[in-house]
């Protein structure tokens, strides 16, 4: 949640408390692309004013 809400707080020990859950380097950059994947195509749908599915709302 934090590197969607506020990604410029991210610090160094962010990743040091993932690895200490047993993440590994490559599992936490898989969760990072996919989360700024998701902001990045969040904002271009609400900038271009694109309707939720119904199910989606």
């Amino acid at each position: 949640m934090k590197l969607t809400l506020t990604p410029a707080e991210m610090v160094e020990s962010d990743v040091g408390d993932l690895e200490a859950f047993g993440f590994s380097q490559n599992a936490i950059s898989d969760a990072a692309q996919v989360i700024g994947y998701f902001n990045y195509i969040n904002r271009v749908a609400d900038g271009l004013g694109v309707d939720l599915e119904p199910e989606m709302k």
